[in-house]
């Protein structure tokens, strides 16, 4: 979802399998280890450990990361997909534990946006041929086709709970998690570095990341991508302690059809992708709620980001509008150092 590039460029690069070492300013050693997942390169890197133990955490994460990308797939054979095939009958049936986690809290996310996070309209994205990074068809669907999908309403709300028992009661349901599913399974990997001891690291999912500790004597320093102007940086964000850098943009997965900007990211109101904004960074602990929040306040757009922001417990928060103009909120303002000046930056009350 994102073009968010790590200071440590040259590893993200890295598209084989194999580690390696690099030694910062400091001499500190920072391993990296690449890994495909999630339809993206993942880009790890651990300072301040030896290289058996990061040898260890890496052959560890390779393994959580391919469960997590086979198991929450929502086309392809897996667990959420059985699901989404029951959905599709309204009866009960009994839920898988390997996914139950996810639609929890997903629930949540999607209430706390007023459901503009909203993974139920799988049936939609899909429609959109967006999925995987490639447009299938080079044209938008038929207005026809989207009503039809947008009159079922799905939401996470038409999904019951009971038990190790689920339904839904919209047959129209269909959970897509790519709007927050890098998120938790980048937090889960995180847990799994600080269960082996490892306390300073950042974990890069194509440019959406989580850092733990720092480099060395320093924090991370994260680059953003500029939305309109390719391989140009926008800001940068130091990064210390437990903290994850989410990006929603219209400029990874797009065709233009007429002179149109079609991208991935729906607006589940009115079925087309969303308007008003380029991009938005969100910056918190919790990977998950950062990932989901981005995606939301990018549909919710300019004028209804912040109180979006309110409602799911964001503070640090920076939109690109379509204008070019950058809104952010006081407390990310503390934290970002913008490259050139865009012709208006907008600070909005604080959030916290």
């Amino acid at each position: 979802m994102t073009r968010l590039l790590s200071c440590f460029a040259f590893s993200l690069l890295l598209l084989s399998n194999t580690a390696c070492e690099h030694q910062t300013d400091d001499d500190t050693k920072v391993h990296h280890h690449s890994i495909f997942s999630f339809g993206t390169i993942i880009d790890v890197s651990i300072a301040g450990v030896d290289e058996a133990t990061a040898e260890q955490a890496f052959e560890q994460l390779e393994a959580d990361f391919r469960y997590m990308h086979v198991t929450w797939h929502p086309w392809q054979r897996s667990a959420l997909s059985r699901n989404n095939q029951l959905f599709a009958t309204s009866e009960w049936f009994s839920d898988a534990p390997s996914v139950r986690p996810l639609l929890v809290k997903a629930k949540q996310l999607a209430v706390s946006s007023e459901h503009l996070f909203n993974p139920a309209i799988g049936k939609l994205i899909r429609l959109w041929g967006l999925k995987d990074g490639e447009h299938e068809t080079g044209l938008p669907p038929a207005d026809e086709d989207i009503r039809k999908l947008l009159q079922a309403n799905p939401r996470m709300d038409d999904i019951e709970m009971s038990g190790i028992r689920i339904r839904s009661n919209n047959p129209g349901v269909f959970v897509d998690l790519g709007g927050f599913a890098k998120g938790y399974g980048i937090n889960r990997a995180i847990e799994t570095l600080e269960i082996q001891g490892i306390e300073n690291a950042i974990i890069n999912a194509g440019g959406d990341l989580k850092a733990i500790g720092q480099r060395g004597q320093r924090p991370w320093r994260i680059g953003i991508n500029h939305p309109r102007k390719a391989e140009q940086v926008l800001a940068y964000i130091e990064v210390a302690g437990r903290q994850s850098v989410f990006t929603s943009g219209d400029y990874e997965r797009y065709f233009e059809y007429e002179g149109r900007r079609y991208h991935h990211i729906i607006d589940p109101r009115s079925g087309y992708p969303g308007t008003g904004t380029q991009a938005v960074t969100v910056m918190h602990e919790d990977a998950a709620l950062a990932d989901a929040a981005a995606t939301a306040l990018f549909v919710a757009g300019p004028e209804d980001w912040y109180r979006i922001a309110q409602s799911m417990g964001i503070v640090h928060v920076l939109l690109v509008d379509s204008d070019g103009n950058i809104h952010m909120s006081p407390e990310m303002e503390k934290h970002v150092h913008l490259t050139s000046k865009p012709a208006k930056i907008v600070i909005s009350k604080p959030l916290s």
